[in-house]
């Protein structure tokens, strides 16, 4: 399965309905925290989310509403017994705020704590792990903040038996096909793999596209993507606000996904000043009508 489920839907300033953000994102049995604001291991137990599972977090910036729930999660896997390194990316700041505050409290913990810093307007691969390549590039806020694009693709060639057995290849050399190498018979014939092999089948692909203000340059980073996440701090009438605050409104997100030609839109990282969300929505499927609020809870598969 490949899913993201919301555990905070919120900008800056909890609520009793919303908190701020962050999210799960599934791949088969391998899970992802991406963002860890305030409140976000409670709404992992909250969900039922496997807290053990946890592999790798991904914060895309510094300002509190995305890491302040992340010192507390580290010390409670701790608490917990766990024993399996943890991945932390995020920026250079990040791990200095970590040492710190594990050195304060005294806490040594029962993880190898692992620590890859996000470089500023930068854009590349941070890891692959099970057919799922995850990267990172830089948008437009008011601090170094970054987006996220997982991608599950199928690395091996796909072997056609029926040609395979043409040439007379035996099954037991198929995996070295699917890896590309070509074959050679006892006759001297040089089997090329792509005589008997297809290209991998195309991949999912989830774009999070973190605090940002309204910027074409995201359009590349979210082309033809399956799913993609987009903030929407204001409705469109504050326009003029999310631009002074690097924000942006319904509009702007789903213009950014009509251009990019994505298949489906969720929107989040509400103001706290709205109390029902559902304008959200009459604003965006106008412009792009695939759009659904990230509503806390829900799982969008992918």
């Amino acid at each position: 399965m490949f899913a993201v489920t919301i555990l905070g839907n919120n900008s800056a300033i909890p609520t009793p309905e919303r908190h701020p953000t962050a999210q799960v994102v599934t791949f088969n049995d391998l899970l992802l925290l991406v963002d860890c604001g305030e409140g976000t291991q409670l709404q992992l137990a909250r969900y039922k989310v496997r807290r053990s599972r946890i592999r790798h977090i991904l914060i895309s910036h510094l300002h509190g509403d995305h890491y302040f729930g992340l010192i507390g999660l580290i010390n409670s896997l701790s608490l917990l017994g766990r024993i399996e390194p943890l991945t932390i990316y995020g920026p250079p700041e990040l791990e200095e705020i970590l040492r710190l505050q594990l050195s304060a409290a005294g806490t040594l913990l029962k993880f190898d704590l692992q620590f890859v810093a996000l470089l500023p307007d930068k854009t590349g691969l941070l890891f692959r792990e099970k057919d799922l390549d995850v990267s990172y590039f830089p948008t437009r806020h008011r601090i170094p903040c970054y987006g996220f694009i997982f991608h599950a693709q199928r690395h091996r060639r796909r072997v056609v038996p029926e040609q395979a057995r043409a040439y007379e290849i035996p099954s037991a050399y198929y995996t070295r096909l699917s890896e590309g190498a070509d074959y050679e018979r006892k006759d001297g014939l040089l089997v090329k793999n792509d005589w008997v092999t297809l290209p991998p089948a195309p991949g999912k692909k989830y774009v999070y596209c973190a605090d940002t203000i309204y910027d074409e340059d995201l359009v590349p980073h979210m082309q033809g993507a399956d799913l993609v996440y987009h903030e929407t701090t204001y409705l469109h009438e504050l326009e003029q606000r999310a631009q002074e605050r690097f924000h942006s409104t319904t509009v702007q997100a789903a213009t950014l996904a009509q251009r990019a030609e994505a298949k489906r839109l969720i929107i989040g990282h509400f103001s706290s000043k709205y109390t029902e969300l559902q304008p959200f929505l009459d604003e965006s499927r106008p412009v792009f009508a695939n759009t659904d609020l990230a509503l806390e809870g829900a799982t969008y598969i992918i």
